[in-house]
């Protein structure tokens, strides 16, 4: 269980060595901040295809020989990022790297799978502890790196730990073959029927988007503003600014250790409101450094719990599908942070840092509205409304939803 949460820290911090350095990536290059803020995006949008095609190969594979060449497959194209001569070619590598670190959602339902039943929020918290401390390390020494070797550097060095840790992994990992039974493309087609015929799954993939959106929003514009006027930073100063969502980590543990209690619920409206607030505090950190670093720890906190709640929840509901569950879910999840990573360059080019933060609490109000429509005392309140009343809350509501579209357009 170590090595897989090792493992699945580094698989994922792939994605993430890029964001503290966008700003010296853009002038090295030649990119607009827009067009750098891409580097992110595409990553996600490579994983969310990762995930799509390349996970549910986990029901259906022998998975230590999925995960290995997957590794191994990672640890090229991030050799292809650390010679990329121009945008293109950048891009392509990143989206490439992203589609192959998938490897991260494979280990995790495959823990799921070994751990016993009164013990898998446990288990799989501590493994997603080893995802959000790779997310950190990943920003902070790719920063440091940067400044002292370059930011072509950082990729040589992670394409080598990446060979290091497929040998580890052929050698520790337990066999264990997928149980689905299917082919190809009855896998593929299935991982869609899940999502149709699982209303649980729905509800938790669409508030995963909603988490996962706030999450892309700070951290693919985070780099723009502590490298801007108001604070010129470093790159080395940027990445060590990642280690205050740590407690991203701790979140993990404490919300797998709640889901074994039965209490998703409660965890996710917590952390939906959390997230909300936390835009609070990093609007204040344009110019408060103190406020930038609560808001910080505030989301990767909040975002954290509910990410490991839905996990819980969903992994409960067909254990012989952990791997299609895992992509549909992650599908969705990373889809929201590629919609906000890309949101994020275009708000921030328009409006600043002030239009990133009404940004990211556009997705955690319609995060905290969609955890109270699902809670059973809600959902009956409303059955039990009164025609008129159901139409004047509904018309309220969709008064919100055209009042945030308008003020996203305006900023836009």
């Amino acid at each position: 269980m170590l090595l897989m949460s090792v493992a699945v820290g580094l698989c994922v911090a792939a994605n993430y060595y890029a964001q503290p350095l966008l700003d010296t990536i853009a002038h090295e290059l030649g990119m607009s901040s827009t067009a750098a803020a891409w580097v992110v995006t595409v990553a996600q949008v490579g994983y969310a295809l990762g995930l799509v095609f390349v996970l549910p190969l986990g029901d259906l594979l022998e998975r230590r020989r999925l995960v290995c060449g997957l590794t191994l497959a990672t640890a090229a194209s991030l050799a292809l990022t650390a010679v990329a001569p121009g945008t293109g070619v950048l891009l392509a590598a990143t989206a490439l790297t992203g589609l192959l670190s998938v490897t991260a959602q494979v280990l995790v339902p495959f823990a799921a799978d070994l751990a016993a039943p009164e013990q898998r929020g446990r288990i799989v918290g501590n493994v997603m502890s080893g995802l959000v401390l790779g997310m950190l390390l990943a920003r902070t020494v790719s920063g440091l790196l940067s400044g002292v070797a370059g930011w072509r550097t950082v990729y040589w060095a992670a394409a080598a730990v990446m060979l290091a840790l497929t040998a580890a992994l052929r050698r520790m990992l337990p066999r264990y073959r997928g149980t689905a039974g299917l082919r190809y493309g009855q896998l593929l087609r299935s991982t869609a029927r899940l999502l149709w015929e699982e209303p649980v799954l729905r509800v938790r993939a669409a508030i995963g988007l909603l988490a996962f959106a706030c999450f892309g929003v700070l951290w693919s514009s985070l780099a723009f503003l502590l490298a801007g006027p108001g604070y010129g930073w470093s790159d080395g100063a940027i990445g060590l600014l990642g280690l205050a969502g740590a407690a991203g980590a701790v979140a993990a543990q404490l919300a797998g250790r709640l889901a074994d209690r039965g209490r998703t619920t409660l965890t996710t409206g917590a952390g939906a409101v959390l997230l909300l607030g936390s835009w609070g505090l990093l609007a204040l950190g344009a110019h408060q450094l103190a406020a930038l670093i609560a808001g910080i720890v505030l989301l990767d906190l909040a975002h954290q719990g509910v990410h490991i709640s839905n996990q819980s929840l969903i992994y409960a509901l067909r254990p012989e599908a952990r791997g299609r569950l895992t992509s549909a879910y992650m599908t969705c999840y990373f889809a929201g942070g590629a919609l906000g990573s890309a949101l994020a360059g275009v708000v921030y080019s328009g409006a600043g840092w002030n239009g990133v933060c009404v940004l990211g609490a556009g997705f955690a109000v319609l995060l905290c509205v969609l955890w109270a429509a699902g809670v059973p005392a809600v959902r009956r309140r409303w059955e039990q409304q009164s025609e008129l009343t159901a139409v004047l809350n509904a018309t309220l509501m969709a008064a919100c939803v055209l009042l945030a579209g308008a003020l996203l357009i305006r900023l836009l």
